[in-house]
């Protein structure tokens, strides 16, 4: 217990230097804020402060008794009937708007969100709802669309010392409220405030000639509230059923089930508005129906009305527009208006995932250091056996970071933060830096970052108990690094061989650089736990090699997976063996090394510099002398056979390119021209519909989960046309052949995440090899969402013309010989 303690005092003491803000402008962190920080929810407002005011919206069609208890939404969740959600606009420092097409209840809901410019941290919410065209009517319903029933709910909570209150409660107390409603509530971090939630007179309500309507008219909103355990505020929908069915108790007690009011009557919260730290506010609708939620604190000098709102949305979105243009807009021959909205529509939903994440996680710190996994048959061993399962929930946390999955995975993950981060580089490269800081505010003192974050009861909830625990002795593949190179690449050239930099955005290049001082001393703590951890076995075995330290293999495999590798089901050297070596984390080791000789060249440490650059060196030759394989013509993962002999064992596919993808074998490697091949190969990995993750010619292509083992990943692709691009735009043999590679391949990627998107309404987790279908977890606008960059890149790429006249030459020698 005591060493829970220590740990998670150190790692807040880490997280304050991680999180010191000072190189940013009080300003800029105000208008972060607030935001729909609560992505799990279809909408949910909160601050990024822990234990404060947060917010939930609701709602369900309440047409027959039979259906409510399903359709109520509340959490984002697959497969709900869904046609399609998410933001079409969205700017984290203003706002934007978001749509939630609800086939299921036979509604569309539109939820806009805008910042006030008042500088005190005012903000507005507007929810409208359509009837869809397509809504049929209920069992036991009557009418079309027009008299379809809604029911709506707005859950208002402050967690911890704060408080918050509606005002006006005598009057309502009877039949409810029956124009706005205004709460009052004050806290340590925001102060004193008012929200209001409106109630304008051109929606219609439902009504009823059951004898319970005169004490309940539906034209009123009915508020209750409540005190409720800070660790269960964030269930909101269980509460309100719970709500619920006091009311529908009483109803049955009153007028049996025999003579119940109409459904919209009966599935209503009690009206009990008061004191308690929960607040439920219920409207139930008759057709369209629109509404507002105002919060302002007491400094504000005017308080904004629902014109003042309507104003700042349509400011909000025009401001979107134009920027959108000018920063991320497709390139040719994706010009149109339609790509043009697929395009903000993912990289909105990319942004618009950025949540606030603030509670304790499950921590096993009981691994024995000693144990790593040396003996043979350590896959075997229990997780008792290795010093595991003793897990105990440390902390708190909290973190600021994008999801890969608002119904799937709402937290945080190492691996696919880095890539979520490129494209929001390009249109808010300060809000990227806190992002970063957060993500290094959870190290600990050893350098080890969770690579997943799951942190509080609410991010539990969504993820199975077997999945739960962290492991300090776990890596990820550190993606946070590319983000680094690409901070680099906006305000700086590359450095060259005297480490020597140029300023090319002054103001950028201010900010990047104080930035970086402050997390150096992070970053190369983080890499050396990598080298510590991490470490390949080279001195057991007979391996030459360029350098003796430079090799490197995941821990934590089991015989079908490496889970922390990010490429969970990937084929491995069978079996498991302490000898293995990894291609994957030697190329990622690579990247780590060359991102911090930059970054120690741009801040002037030149000894780090030169050391850093060693090491990049090193593994460039290391990956070359222990992976690659002059039989297979690729790189491979490497293992010790039963004779104890080192063996290459060689599963072509994404493994086989890391290199390349890491920027490894540029374009004068004398391997490149094999990698080139290997990756057009239209029996191996090229598909009309992107890179595949396993050639199709290997015996486990397709296999068992088939979840590494054949389908299309755009991050890995994006990383692969990347590389081409850079190849083709960059004197060298093979600039051609990449260069028509690029183009295709982007042409494929593009097209086959839009069809998919335009079908379904989803970008998805991965892609079908052979028909471009998406696939597994739905709306998944993580990494799949770099399609964005993919669009903004030139449609060819420029090729020197010596360059392509002497590859024609080498190609036409290659087919003589």
């Amino acid at each position: 217990m005591l060493l829970n303690q220590w740990s998670a005092g150190l790692l807040l003491a880490t997280f304050a230097a991680a999180q010191d803000t000072s190189v940013f402008t009080q300003a800029s962190n105000d208008s972060l804020l607030w935001g729909p920080y609560k992505p799990n929810l279809y909408f949910g407002v909160r601050p990024r402060l822990p234990k404060s005011l947060a917010t939930g919206l609701l709602w369900s069609r309440v047409e027959d008794f039979s259906s409510v208890q399903h359709n109520v939404r509340h959490t984002c969740e697959q497969h709900e009937g869904m046609a399609g959600y998410g933001w079409d606009a969205y700017n984290p420092r203003t706002g934007g708007v978001q749509t939630v097409r609800d086939r299921g209840n036979g509604i569309d809901i539109e939820t806009s969100f805008v910042k006030f410019d008042d500088g005190k941290g005012g903000w507005g919410a507007r929810i409208k709802g359509a009837p869809r065209e397509d809504a049929e009517p209920l069992s036991g319903s009557q009418g079309g669309p027009q008299t379809l029933k809604t029911a709506v709910w707005f859950t208002i909570s402050m967690e911890g010392l704060g408080l918050v209150e509606p005002e006006g409660t005598e009057e309502a107390e009877e039949l409810g409220y029956e124009g706005d409603v205004v709460f009052s509530g004050q806290s340590t971090d925001l102060g004193e405030f008012k929200l209001t939630v409106t109630e304008p007179t051109t929606n219609s309500h439902p009504l009823s000639n059951h004898p319970s309507y005169p004490s309940k008219p539906l034209d009123h909103t009915f508020v209750q509230s409540m005190q409720v355990p800070d660790d269960a505020l964030w269930q909101g929908k269980a509460i309100i059923f719970s709500s619920m069915k006091t009311t529908i108790d009483g109803y049955v007690e009153e007028y049996t089930q025999d003579d119940m009011p109409p459904p919209w009557q009966t599935y209503t919260i009690p009206n009990r508005p008061g004191a308690g730290n929960m607040h439920v506010v219920q409207k139930v609708f008759e057709g369209a129906f629109e509404f507002d939620v105002t919060y302002q604190p007491s400094t504000a000098e005017t308080l904004m009305t629902s014109s003042d709102l309507t104003k700042a949305i349509t400011s909000v979105v025009g401001a979107f527009d134009k920027k959108y243009r000018s920063v991320l807009a497709p390139k040719s021959p994706y010009t149109s208006s339609d790509y043009l909205r697929f395009s903000k529509s993912l990289f909105s939903n990319l942004i618009g995932g950025i949540g606030y994440f603030y509670g304790d996680q499950l921590i096993d710190r009981s691994y024995d250091p000693a144990y790593e996994e040396e003996n043979e048959g350590f896959y075997h061993d229990t997780a008792e056996a290795r010093g595991l399962n003793r897990q105990a929930l440390e902390g708190p946390y909290e973190l600021f970071t994008s999801i890969p999955s608002r119904p799937f995975f709402p937290r945080g993950f190492l691996w696919d933060e880095g890539f979520h981060l490129l494209p929001i580089i390009d249109w808010d490269p300060e809000l990227v830096m806190q992002v970063v800081s957060s993500w290094f505010g959870t190290m600990d003192e050893d350098g080890w970052i969770a690579r997943e974050q799951i942190l509080g009861a609410e991010a539990r909830s969504k993820v199975p108990v077997d999945f739960q625990v962290q492991y300090p002795h776990y890596a990820n593949p550190p993606t946070l690094f590319m983000v680094l190179e690409a901070l680099l690449d906006k305000f700086a050239t590359s450095s060259d061989a005297s480490g020597s930099t140029q300023q090319v955005l002054a103001d950028g290049d201010k900010i990047l650089k104080a930035w970086l001082k402050e997390m150096y001393p992070l970053l190369q703590r983080h890499f050396q736990w990598y080298r510590r951890t991490q470490w390949g076995d080279l001195k057991s075995y007979d391996r030459p090699a360029f350098s003796s330290k430079e090799a490197y293999r995941w821990r934590g495999r089991s015989v079908q997976h490496v889970l922390t590798s990010g490429l969970d089901d990937y084929p491995r050297p069978q079996p498991p063996h302490p000898g293995e070596l990894h291609t994957d984390l030697m190329s990622w080791m690579g990247l780590m090394a060359h991102s911090l000789q930059r970054v120690a060249a741009y801040i002037s440490e030149t000894e780090d510099a030169a050391k850093y650059a060693k090491i990049h060196e090193a593994i460039s030759k290391n990956v070359d002398d222990l992976h690659w394989s002059e039989n297979e013509k690729t790189y491979c993962d490497a293992t010790i056979d039963e004779y104890e002999e080192n063996v290459l064992v060689c599963h072509k596919g994404y493994i086989s390119i890391f290199p390349f993808m890491t920027g490894l074998v540029g374009p004068e490697s004398k391997h490149l021209r094999d990698v080139l091949d290997l990756i057009a190969d239209r029996e191996e990995l090229w598909s009309e519909h992107g890179i595949r993750s396993l050639s199709r010619k290997d015996e486990h292509y397709g296999t068992e989960e088939n979840y590494w083992r054949s389908p299309v990943w755009m991050n890995m692709n994006y990383l692969i046309v990347s590389q081409l691009y850079i190849t083709a735009t960059h004197a060298g043999p093979h600039q051609g052949q990449a260069s028509r590679m690029y183009t295709q391949l982007r042409k494929n990627l593009i097209e086959t995440v839009y069809n998919s998107w335009r079908d379904t309404g989803f970008a998805w987790e991965q892609y079908n090899p052979e028909t471009g279908a998406g696939q597994r977890t739905q709306h998944f606008t993580g990494w799949t969402s770099l399609v964005v960059k993919i669009m903004a890149m030139p449609e060819k790429a420029e090729v020197e013309t010596e360059s392509a006249d002497a590859e024609k030459v080498q190609s036409k020698e290659r087919d003589e010989l």
